[in-house]
């Protein structure tokens, strides 16, 4: 049974399914370099950003890729919301699954990643753990040194080195794992 799109809170953090009325806020947000060197989203302009939306919400119908919208508190109240991050729950099996995410330059320094990361680890063990869900691996590639902070902070343990896997993974990587409470 797939759950259905939820939306979770992280302090002033909201996490809710992407919406088509994300695409215009998303194609801006992929202007910036740093966000296009590290998430592999195929998001050039508005139509392309409007394909990868439709794909995220196919994710939550074949329930293989949970993902979210990350939206903080607008300050002051009433002040236009946009994306502050993204964060992904992929599944391949009942025991494991990864996690993604990035964070939007305008968000980032503030700790969005590590709570909106969090947020959804837990998450996903409680929704899951009937369906066996020990643990969750986060990868990143080893000069991606900000998603080494990211993870140790949410607790997933560097577990190991992944060799490079072009053109997805061009870069030797590292496997984090959190297990779930209750596998120790």
């Amino acid at each position: 049974m797939r759950p259905a799109p939820p939306r979770l809170t992280a302090g002033t953090l909201t996490l809710r399914p992407w919406a088509p009325r994300d695409a215009a806020a998303l194609a801006e947000l992929y202007r910036d370099e740093a966000l296009r060197r590290w998430a592999s989203a195929p998001v050039h302009d508005e139509a392309s950003a409007a394909r990868w939306v439709a794909e995220q919400r196919r994710g939550w119908e074949t329930g293989e890729r949970l993902a979210f919208a990350v939206e903080e508190t607008p300050s002051p109240p009433g002040a236009d919301v946009r994306p502050a991050g993204h964060v992904v729950l992929k599944r391949s099996g009942a025991v494991a699954a990864e996690v993604g995410y990035w964070t939007a330059a305008h968000a980032r320094g503030r700790g969005v990643a590590p709570r909106a990361v969090t947020a959804l680890a837990d998450w996903a063990f409680t929704t899951f753990a009937h369906e066996g869900l020990a643990r969750l691996d986060l990868l990143h590639q080893t000069d991606n040194t900000a998603s080494c902070r990211v993870a140790e902070k949410c607790g997933f343990a560097l577990c190991g080195l992944l060799p490079a896997a072009p053109p997805a993974f061009p870069l030797d990587g590292h496997r984090h794992t959190r297990r779930a409470p209750s596998a120790g």
